[in-house]
């Protein structure tokens, strides 16, 4: 296997989750009774430029196909984080009627609907054609393709070029990052500025959140690798922001290497060297995740059992893909967790993979009365406590897994 960016052969494993089937393919009732693929989940870093990587096992039109079932609307704290976002943007831009906003991965148009509220014209990228539908019940147009350098010029040729790009939490799901970046520079207007959110690869380590490895996920990014990448396409980084979303992001503004209007800010240094403190241009910074990822694994597997000896009653919030990847490389079934609920419709009714835990309305909380509930994506912790605080009247209590096993009061 070689690096997806700089073609470095790669020697180098960053951390083995052994094998897991994709994380957003859920079941039907049905499908319990079928074969079950599972993919190789072996991550590796390069020494050259840092990038940590999974191969492309499942391929990526595979994963982000008509029945995938993540819309970005049912987390609200999502919505108001892209509500924010664009209220600061159209600001800072000077953004108005004459412009042009192109969002990759527009998902079912959580963030474009805002811009379209304040008829600034946008244009969504999205290759899942179910929510790609939800987009356009909202009036939002909606391209259903992988994004790339042939887009880009498919694109340009129609004269659609881009005062604003955004990609939010996309990067790290490109298989070809190079073409990814290519089809950035291609379809930027010559002022054209770019924002990017992604996970940082800085807090996946420092926080031990290897439940967001998956396979959705082909790269987990350092800025200084980001950096690297997009100046090897004629694009420049003028400014970066750390963010608290997702367990903590980055989010990065580029331009034209050539665009002289935008200045290098401070934060640019201050990060690198945040991160070079952190040892993250070395490779002693990679090698000991393995074991970090194993102490959650036999904790929370010392936990469940603790409980369920005592009679206790055990379900999860949210069927995550985190939370997938979770249960999966722990080896946890139904046994332990008796069903996991989930604000979304979509996946109700369904089966987590591997697990194959039954996923039910939240509903459910109310009626079973739980005595633990896990919360999966522990990124949205505070959200779930606040709406499902209802579970206090019985005595019930929440608790997370990552970092470390922690029960919440």
């Amino acid at each position: 296997m070689k690096c997806r960016f700089c073609k470095t052969e790669l020697k180098h494993v960053f951390i083995d989750l052994v094998a897991s089937p994709p994380s957003n393919s859920f079941l039907t009732e049905q499908q319990l009774n079928e074969p079950e693929v599972y993919y190789p989940l072996k991550l590796y870093v390069c020494h050259n430029c840092y990038l940590v990587q999974v191969d492309e096992y499942k391929k990526s039109d595979d994963i982000f196909n008509s029945d995938y079932a993540y819309f970005s609307s049912y987390s609200k704290t999502w919505v108001e984080h892209a509500r924010q976002y664009v209220e600061m943007i159209i600001l800072k831009l000077n953004l108005d009627q004459k412009s042009l906003v192109i969002e990759i991965a527009s998902n079912d148009g959580y963030l474009l609907q805002h811009f379209k509220a304040k008829n600034i014209p946008c244009l969504g990228i999205e290759p899942t054609k179910n929510t790609a539908e939800v987009a356009r019940k909202k009036g939002i147009e909606t391209v259903t393709e992988f994004f790339g350098e042939k887009l880009a010029r498919n694109l340009v040729a129609q004269g659609k070029t881009a005062d604003l790009i955004i990609g939010n939490n996309v990067f790290a799901h490109v298989p070809d990052i190079n073409d990814f970046v290519s089809g950035l520079k291609v379809v930027l207007s010559n002022d054209g500025v770019i924002t990017l959110e992604f996970p940082h690869l800085l807090c996946l380590v420092s926080e031990n959140q290897f439940d967001t490895i998956y396979h959705e996920h082909f790269s987990y990014l350092s800025f200084h690798t980001v950096q690297r990448i997009f100046k090897e396409h004629g694009l420049a980084i003028f400014d970066v922001e750390e963010l608290s979303t997702h367990g903590g992001s980055l989010r990065v503004y580029a331009s034209h290497d050539k665009n002289k209007m935008r200045h290098i800010q401070q934060g640019i240094n201050v990060l690198l060297e945040k991160e070079k403190m952190a040892g993250m241009m070395g490779m002693d910074f990679y090698v000991n995740f393995q074991y970090k990822a194993d102490s959650v694994k036999y904790g929370l597997l010392d936990f469940l059992l603790l409980q369920k000896k005592a009679g206790k009653k055990i379900v999860a919030y949210g069927a995550a893909a985190k939370g997938n990847t979770l249960l999966n490389y722990c080896g946890i079934k139904k046994g332990l967790i008796e069903f996991v609920v989930d604000a979304s419709p979509h996946k109700q009714g369904k089966f987590l993979p591997g697990s194959h835990i039954p996923i039910l309305s939240p509903e459910a909380l109310t009626e079973q009365k739980p005595n633990y509930v896990m919360i999966l994506p522990w990124n949205i912790k505070d959200e779930v406590m606040q709406q499902q605080s209802g579970i206090q009247e019985w005595g019930g209590k929440f608790f997370v897994a990552v970092p470390k096993l922690e029960v919440l009061e």
